[in-house]
């Protein structure tokens, strides 16, 4: 699920849901570099995998992230394979790429506790990046093939708006170009994830083959249950009824 909130208590309570997955998003949501931090400090230790999604793929926003001791990125708009490459390059160390070197005085390597890090960083780095576009679901496969790529992550809603069909991801062309993009992906041998909320969609691409999914957010959670309470409370049967990302 996302954890947009910020909260590192909101974060520690999702952490240890039973959840696989938590995405912290830093793109559409209000966090900064400590709020990261003390949200990845907060669920340490729990057995969901964190994952850290930047603004955009900046490279020393990346090194930030990466020092901060994120391990797991998702790098939003990628729409070709030579930006892919380029973020390989960021999170690789030189000679193999342009990552800054300052372990001494960063949590990755618990400030120079962990012997090798800088030879064997890239072993414990995991590199996601998002299909959000025509262009990009045009280039998947190129994408895939990417060395040192470890997965794609296929973004509906903004893909639906790039093709035309804003706000609507359930529609017929946008989920072919999903399952499209899915199988490229599988073909390529890389992992396949994909941003899903509506039940049946989800289960569709579950059903495609793929290998990690969101079909939930802090933030909406909170605003739907909420909403709940006072439909049954306070508000006339006949409010609309708001639908969820």
């Amino acid at each position: 699920m996302w954890v947009c909130s910020g909260s590192p208590l909101v974060a520690e309570i999702c952490a240890g849901s039973g959840l696989d997955w938590l995405l912290f998003d830093a793109e559409h949501s209000p966090n900064g570099l400590e709020s990261l931090l003390a949200q990845l400090q907060a669920v340490h230790g729990y057995p969901a995998t964190p994952v850290v999604r930047p603004p955009s793929g900046d490279p020393v926003l990346i090194k930030q992230y990466l020092d901060l001791g994120a391990q797991n990125l998702l790098i939003p708009m990628v729409d070709t394979p030579e930006q892919a490459s380029e973020m390989v390059r960021a999170v690789r160390y030189p000679p193999h790429g342009i990552r800054g070197v300052g372990s001494a005085l960063a949590r990755a390597s618990r400030w120079n506790r962990i012997d090798g890090y800088l030879e064997n960083a890239a072993e414990s780095i995991t590199l996601l990046v998002q299909i959000e576009s025509g262009t990009a679901v045009d280039n998947v496969a190129a994408i895939a093939a990417v060395d040192g790529v470890d997965g794609l992550f296929i973004g509906p809603s903004d893909l639906a708006a790039s093709m035309g069909h804003l706000g609507r991801q359930d529609h017929p062309e946008v989920v072919a170009a999903v399952e499209h993009c899915i199988r490229e992906i599988k073909a390529a041998g890389k992992f396949a994830g994909v941003n899903a909320f509506a039940e049946a969609t989800a289960r569709r691409y579950i059903g495609a083959g793929v290998d990690f999914i969101l079909v939930g957010a802090d933030v909406a959670l909170l605003a739907r249950g909420s909403e709940a309470l006072t439909a049954k409370y306070i508000s006339s049967a006949d409010d609309d009824v708001r639908a969820s990302y």
